[in-house]
């Protein structure tokens, strides 16, 4: 495989680790036999001397076949060929024994950071800051799905009819608003030092084993005839984009802003927001993605400053919003420690997500193979992270409920007048 198959975590770090290893499983609920890994590890390298041993005695014989002759030369070919004969037995067992292998490395989930809180799902996240006033109306405020069709914005009935189940369509005002803030996400983010890049969705699968979506998130993914996958995140495309290569130190961090259409089947989300722009099929998304050097205290104040980023960009438009740390069991395979930005939805009288930043470590690089040259002429694995910069048309939906008047218009938040042309977008309904 392109990815690097014998580094997940690192199955010398697994075995030396194997308790911290189950710990960190644990803690994310996720399911791994570790206990069978390092079993069937120890079988593996057992196979690997076995083959090395008779490939080596391959070469002594054929050496001596040369010089021999007669009866002797006879007598040295047909051992060979039970050389043969027992060689290809090993590898086939080798090649069973690997395919387990790198399931079950696969499998290995990334051991969270201590901060991380215990618990099983989002609803065990903890509260870790929050800002803004959350708007408080002289009158009963409509949801975006009200607010929206009224002003002729978005079209749900014809949006399904087109795309079935989540579908949508925007017009008019919403379309100009989206891409006004796409313009501010642009702007604000490469003020901060990301260079922008615009990346595909439509990847190859072991981009997705490599950062750590596959196996696990198979029924999310939308699959062509092709066997290439629709990603749901820029994320991928990037780190993709170094897989395979030697970076040199000089060169870190890294930073990009990566815009790509973005897929999600949402399974496992039956019955949640069925209706409305909060959960969809087809979306578009700018993505924070940084690569680093490898050291700890380096991806925590990046983490730290890519969360900053989203942070002051929801303050541009004046949305209150709120940061959480996520629990062990919201993390994914990969992910060391996430935040969430969760942004006021006043129709539901609470904060909805918005944005995730994430660090990784080196999991994703061991797999992608993305290393640097340090100053001693080392090569290491790069740390990677990422965050959202803005995913649209999801904060559409708290920009029109939070700005929404009396009278049905929506006022304009300042810091997007510029590129919208006009302080109220809408009708008087």
């Amino acid at each position: 495989m392109p990815y690097n198959t014998g580094n997940m975590l690192d199955i010398t770090f697994i075995r030396e680790n194997a308790d911290l290893v189950k710990q960190g499983a644990a803690k994310k609920h996720v399911e791994v036999d570790i206990d069978r890994l390092l079993s069937v590890d120890t079988e593996r390298k057992a196979l690997r001397g076995q083959m090395d041993e008779k490939k080596a005695e391959q070469n002594r014989m054929s050496g001596t076949i040369q010089c021999a002759q007669g009866e002797e030369k006879n007598r040295l070919i047909e051992r060979m060929r039970h050389v043969k004969e027992g060689l290809a037995e090993i590898e086939e067992r080798y090649t069973k024994v690997m395919e387990e292998w790198q399931r079950l490395m696969l499998s290995v989930p990334n051991i969270p950071d201590m901060s991380v809180p215990e618990g099983e799902a989002d609803a065990d996240n903890q509260q870790i800051r929050t800002w803004g006033e959350t708007p408080q109306f002289s009158f009963t405020p409509k949801d975006h799905l009200e607010l929206m069709a009224g002003n002729g914005m978005a079209d749900f009935d014809r949006g399904t009819k087109l795309a079935g189940f989540r579908g949508y369509v925007l017009s008019g005002d919403a379309v100009i608003l989206c891409y006004a803030l796409s313009h501010l996400a642009l702007e604000h983010f490469t003020a901060r030092g990301l260079v922008p890049l615009m990346v595909p969705s439509l990847l190859r699968r072991e981009l997705f084993l490599g950062t750590g979506y596959l196996p696990q998130g198979e029924d999310d993914l939308y699959v062509t005839q092709d066997g290439t996958y629709l990603s749901g995140t820029g994320e991928v495309a990037v780190m993709g984009y170094f897989m395979d290569e030697t970076l040199e130190k000089t060169e870190l961090p890294k930073k990009f802003l990566a815009h790509s259409p973005c897929y999600r089947r949402e399974a496992g989300s039956h019955g949640k927001d069925t209706k409305g722009l909060i959960r969809v099929h087809e979306f578009l998304k700018w993505e924070q993605v940084v690569l680093s050097e490898a050291s700890h205290e380096r991806s925590v104040e990046l983490h730290e400053e890519i969360t900053r980023n989203a942070e002051e960009f929801l303050e541009l438009l004046e949305l209150p919003y709120r940061v959480v740390i996520n629990c062990g069991g919201d993390l994914g395979l990969g992910q060391v420690k996430k935040y969430d930005i969760e942004t006021w939805l006043p129709s539901q009288q609470t904060y909805r997500e918005t944005h995730s930043a994430s660090y990784f470590h080196d999991f994703q690089t061991r797999r992608l193979n993305i290393r640097y040259r340090s100053e001693d002429g080392s090569l290491k694995f790069a740390h990677s992270l990422n965050n959202t910069a803005v995913a649209l048309p999801r904060l559409l939906a708290m920009l029109v409920e939070n700005y929404q008047q009396e009278d049905g218009t929506i006022r304009v938040p300042q810091a997007l007048i510029p590129y919208v042309g006009k302080e109220v977008v809408g009708r008087r309904f």
